[in-house]
């Protein structure tokens, strides 16, 4: 029989609760052991079996953990992915990895050392959208990529109080969505040549980022990156043009919205997008539609692959080099619009 992984989560607040603990629970070979929370309360409505621990470091001292998941505020990334390391546990921490990437650098160097996994949590490379966007690559559908436009906007007019709308470290829109949005883009097409970023606060009382424009410059190919917080009629979440034809795609990923209500990930359906694309291909004159299904997302993929890279010794689902570019990139990111100027993506040691 297979190994059963025992697994503790820091941190109950919306992705604690909503991708983590359901994600980690219906996982094979994954075992909730406990959670970090102040509010037992609320980690048992959802989980009676779970251990509710008030400290961090009491719940990384159970030598029975094998797993740590770290789901706090992103000003706690670090520390915590530290004190789990040097009591021998493999690690996920949910983007972004840390503020800074000097601080990335450190844990991956300490896990190095351990010889203890640490990966990031990664989950939108199995959005339904992005796996058919990247057949469609794989597959030449499109031809040679020219241009790749990717947005991820919201709705959100009123600033809200909590952390992610503070003004600290590792806060707003790019620290949030850009995580996901750069490393979609660097899977698909690695490491740009330069990045130009206009990062802003445009709603009333803003504190902290909530707009983003960013184009990553490739030989020929050009990649843009958007995400707004004032954006009340959405358009495409993915449009993608090629020498042969263009794919469009409107709608989100079923999947947050399925664990917000409280479905059972794996499920029959789970991961089914209602809203396929289209691909047009052909001269204007001559185009032609295809109405394109897309690929069943599946956020479970994450922790089964890492369950296999702990017990098998595979890769991680996200590797440390992996991580790293996308914290190079999110301070590539902050320096262009800080200096109102292209970056040069160099590459990272």
């Amino acid at each position: 029989m297979q190994r059963i992984l025992n697994v503790a989560l820091v941190g109950y607040g919306f992705v604690g609760k909503v991708f983590h603990a359901p994600l980690i629970a219906h996982t094979p070979g994954l075992r909730l052991r406990s959670v970090v929370s102040s509010d037992a309360g609320k980690v048992h409505a959802d989980h009676a079996e779970v251990r509710v621990i008030g400290d961090a470091e009491v719940a990384f001292a159970d030598p029975d953990i094998d797993l740590v998941v770290i789901a706090a505020p992103n000003t706690a990334h670090a520390p915590l992915a530290e004190a789990a390391l040097a009591q021998g546990k493999h690690v996920v921490v949910d983007k972004p990895f840390t503020v800074t990437l000097e601080e990335a650098r450190q844990i991956v160097a300490h896990a190095a050392r351990a010889q203890r996994i640490v990966s990031v949590f990664q989950n939108r490379r199995w959005d339904a959208d992005f796996l058919t966007v990247q057949k469609l690559i794989v597959q030449n559908a499109l031809g040679e990529v020219a241009e790749f436009h990717s947005h991820f906007d919201r709705y959100r007019p009123v600033v809200a109080d909590r952390w992610r709308e503070r003004d600290q470290p590792g806060s707003g829109v790019w620290y949030d969505l850009g995580p996901h949005l750069l490393d979609q883009a660097l899977q698909l097409f690695g490491m740009p040549e330069a990045i130009s970023a206009d990062i802003a606060l445009q709603r009333d009382g803003a504190q902290t980022a909530d707009y983003f424009h960013v184009l990553l410059r490739y030989p020929t190919l050009r990649v843009v990156l958007h995400a707004g917080a004032l954006v009340a009629a959405h358009g495409p979440r993915f449009a993608v043009h090629g020498t042969r034809g263009s794919y469009i795609k409107h709608g989100m990923d079923p999947q947050e919205e399925a664990l917000r209500s409280g479905q059972v990930p794996g499920q029959a359906a789970w991961g089914k997008d209602p809203q396929p694309g289209t691909l047009r291909l052909g001269t204007q004159e001559e185009a032609r539609a295809e109405v394109v299904e897309s690929v069943r997302g599946d956020y479970l993929r994450y922790y089964a692959l890492l369950r296999d890279a702990i017990l098998q010794g595979n890769a991680p689902p996200v590797t440390t080099a992996q991580a790293l570019q996308v914290m190079s990139m999110l301070e590539f990111g902050m320096r262009s619009s800080a200096e109102r100027r292209e970056i040069a993506c160099t590459p990272i040691d």
